[in-house]
């Protein structure tokens, strides 16, 4: 009789969470500075606003992408 830790179904369950959590923890980091910057930029330099907010957005599009990149990553562990 085998271990129920050792089944196929839980270590595929294990690895995706493993995946997605750690895969994500990096992102929300990064969105967590690129947020922290812009609003320390925009208050030094409203003028500015504008421009950091559009690159602002764009970097945190970037850090999510990789976020999502960990998810399919783990869903294709989880259903193959």
């Amino acid at each position: 009789m085998s271990s129920p830790i050792l089944e196929p179904t839980f270590l595929k369950q294990l690895s995706f969470a493993i995946v997605v959590g750690v895969g994500v923890f990096g992102p929300a980091i990064g969105i967590g500075l690129i947020g922290s910057s812009a609003v320390s930029g925009i208050a030094r330099n409203p003028d500015a606003e504008g421009k950091i907010r559009s690159s602002a957005i764009l970097f945190i599009a970037f850090a999510e992408a990789l976020a999502i990149f960990a998810l399919v990553i783990g869903f294709i562990i989880n259903y193959t």
